[in-house]
């Protein structure tokens, strides 16, 4: 690509672009002197696994190494240490160290799912941060001012309500603000959130001698609920580990309006496919579950490969569309007494409810089906069988339950199951 091309290919989806011209002008000289561009990304591991809102920063990451550029994948083990205090009206309880170090060893697996591993470094920013010791940690904070701290809006709210603000959330920007130092870094990415974090680093490396940093952000992804930013707190998530018919499930459950902007940041579709598949929605020449199915299946195909997609598409078509069960569905051994089992107990124990007070809920809302006829009474109780029947708890959960003898101590029917 020319470095017109670039800039258009790269900043796809990019809110910020701090600044324009800086960036024309690196992917220009990158172009002429045969010089990747160092691309840096931090994550700090702060939960053992990542999300899809998490990939919209290594796709692009993945974008800048297929134009041929050097991408670092941070890993935060130090900055962690402190708590990104971005977003927090309070101060980020720390993480510790046995815990920073088991979530880093899953990112490091996990990121490989969309970036090349033999094009890719990987580093661990403790290894600069940490090495800087108390002398190099205060002439570092000697760069910046307690009044450029305060433009934070955090920070300045916090300030004005009286609330505390802890001298070491002031050390976190300027860590990460380090690491560009270290890296030499010529584009930092992050997401709408980070600006301010990643202005600093922009900030300080002037007084370090070197050019600069380029900052792009990208938005934050909304999760399944079109409300919050997709988060595991929000429950709104689609985990990159989770297998594929659950992932396929839960990205066709999202909001039609909501499946353009997971094709622009979900995707590497470029901008104008995904305006023609949205014409084709609009004009009616296209059904839009059936777009919605497409998407699902691209990202499917990113993580688990385009064999595992295609299957995920068919369960969830037998499934869900044509109300069939799911194509292997696992069998439960349940003792039954000869005078019945309380429902909520056998919710309880094929795993569908912690307890007979949830499990009865679940009855009252109308999840709960007994060989696809919904059960409404929550004191309902199972007469024992000779076949197998299939318990269902919504869509998702599904279990073929195979009575057992029960045993002679086995409690009655009516022992504690109360339904709530």
């Amino acid at each position: 690509m020319t470095p017109a091309e670039q800039y258009a290919y790269l900043t796809k989806g990019c809110v910020d672009v701090v600044r324009e011209a800086d960036l024309r002008r690196k992917l220009g000289s990158s172009a002429d002197g045969g010089r990747p561009l160092h691309v840096k990304v931090g994550f700090d591991p702060t939960a053992p696994d990542l999300h899809l809102g998490h990939t919209v920063l290594i796709r692009k990451m993945k974008h800048f190494q297929d134009l041929g550029h050097t991408v670092v994948f941070v890993i935060g083990d130090f900055t962690a240490l402190i708590g990104d205090p971005t977003g927090r009206s309070k101060a980020r309880p720390p993480l510790t160290r046995e815990e920073i170090d088991a979530n880093a060893e899953t990112y490091k697996a996990q990121v490989f799912k969309l970036l090349d591993p033999d094009r890719t470094v990987v580093d661990f920013n403790s290894r600069w941060l940490g090495a800087l010791g108390s002398e190099g940690l205060i002439r570092l904070a000697a760069r910046y001012s307690v009044a450029q701290m305060l433009e934070r809006r955090e920070f300045r709210q916090r300030y004005d309500e009286g609330r505390s603000i802890t001298i070491h959330e002031f050390l976190y920007p300027l860590a990460q603000a380090y690491d560009s130092v270290y890296l030499e870094t010529d584009v930092e990415l992050g997401g709408t959130d980070q600006l301010f974090n990643l202005n600093v680093g922009r900030d300080i490396m002037p007084s370090y001698d070197l050019p600069a940093q380029v900052v792009l952000t990208t938005p934050l992804l909304v999760g399944l609920d079109g409300v919050e930013k997709m988060s595991k707190s929000a429950n709104n998530y689609v985990g990159i580990t989770e297998p594929p018919d659950d992932m396929f499930g839960k990205l066709m459950s999202i909001a039609d309006p909501l499946m353009w902007p997971y094709y622009t940041l979900l995707t590497d579709r470029s901008e104008p496919e995904i305006a023609a598949l949205r014409d084709a929605v609009d004009s009616g020449a296209r059904h839009p579950k059936a777009v919605k199915a497409e998407l699902a299946a691209t990202v499917v195909a990113d993580f688990h490969g385009t064999t595992a997609a295609r299957d995920a598409a068919a369960e969830f078509e037998r499934r869900f569309a044509r109300k069939s069960l799911p194509s292997a569905v696992p069998e439960h051994p349940v003792a039954i007494p000869a005078d019945g089992l309380r429902l909520t107990r056998l919710l309880v124990d094929c795993g569908f409810a912690p307890s007979a007070a949830a499990a009865g809920r679940l009855i009252r809302q109308g999840s709960v089906r007994l060989d696809g006829e919904r059960v409404e009474d929550p004191w309902r109780s199972v007469a024992p069988a000779a076949t197998p029947f299939v318990l269902q708890v919504g869509k998702r959960r599904v279990a073929r339950v195979v009575p057992a003898p029960a045993a002679a101590d086995s409690p009655p029917a009516d022992s504690p199951a109360f339904p709530g």
